[in-house]
């Protein structure tokens, strides 16, 4: 099966258009967004559920209903995709127009799709999708997901006690991990795909640690050691580290997180996982 894999576009327009006529081109058996998708900061974009259906969701439609494409587009929100729009993803897989993951298992061809949006505490004030890691400790810098911003009501009981930790161990009874792909928006913790670039920053004259990842992805993959995870979040980790996969036992994790004008779009055939590529498409 061959799939196509983006994360983080933010918003880019011309970036979706392009990966639209990709799709439409080469006819992937699927493609998977990792999050991110709405721009960065809601000002930049007077109405996003009007860019959610005119630039993501007709595009789609185009495809599957108008050409007859028969690609599946599985989808999670990220951490800067304010979950209030979340609305319009489960109403537009209620539909059968693309799979919306999130926290969900789905069976694809003989394998599994897994989605997870949330990830570890960042340095911001969104929080909409951030829970606790492993446990209620935060890192240097950050902000506690207790504090911020939401803008969708969660209770305070869950946001004080639930965990990545915690949902993964459940995640994990619904397939098979060896025959199944994660879809998650943060990366694992310290590797190749969550190095930031805080080199020599300090708080309080405390050192930042350059690896951002979650603690709790990371013990997952060494543990459940799944077919494949894929990741965003860290746009400059591929800069930085001179790599957007790794292998740790017999786990594939590629990241399509990508900080330069082109678009990082990850081409894959889960009979061929060693031999995935990741091409960076201008957009002129």
């Amino acid at each position: 099966m061959k799939y196509f894999f983006i994360s983080d576009i933010h918003g880019n327009v011309p970036g979706l258009r392009k990966l639209f006529e990709l799709v439409s081109g080469e006819k992937p058996d699927a493609v998977l967004f990792g999050g991110d998708i709405l721009p960065k900061g809601l000002g930049l974009v007077e109405d996003p559920e009007a860019f959610i259906e005119d630039e993501f969701l007709s595009r789609i439609r185009a495809l599957v209903e108008g050409d007859g494409l028969k690609t599946r587009f599985f989808v999670i929100m990220g951490n800067d995709d304010p979950r209030k729009y979340e609305g319009s993803f489960i109403k537009a897989n209620e539909e059968g127009i693309i799979d919306y993951v999130h926290d969900k298992t789905v069976p694809f061809d003989d394998l599994f799709i897994t989605g997870y949006s949330y990830v570890n505490p960042t340095p911001f004030q969104f929080k909409d999708w951030e829970r606790y890691d492993v446990s209620r400790h935060v890192d240097v810098g950050c902000v506690s997901p207790e504090e911020g911003v939401r803008t969708v009501p969660i209770p305070q009981k869950d946001i004080e006690t639930t965990t990545i930790a915690e949902d993964l161990k459940n995640l994990v009874l619904a397939s098979p991990p060896e025959k199944t792909i994660y879809l998650f928006h943060a990366p694992p913790y310290d590797s190749h795909l969550d190095r930031a670039a805080l080199d020599g920053m300090m708080v309080d004259h405390v050192p930042l640690d350059v690896h951002v990842g979650s603690i709790a992805v990371q013990r997952f993959i060494d543990e459940v050691q799944p077919l494949l995870t894929l990741h965003g979040h860290i746009h400059e980790s591929a800069r930085i580290t001179g790599h957007w996969r790794e292998m740790k036992g017999r786990t594939h994790s590629f990241s399509a997180a990508h900080e330069g004008p082109e678009l990082a779009l990850i081409r894959f055939d889960t009979n061929d996982l060693a031999n995935a590529s990741r091409e960076l498409v201008p957009l002129s």
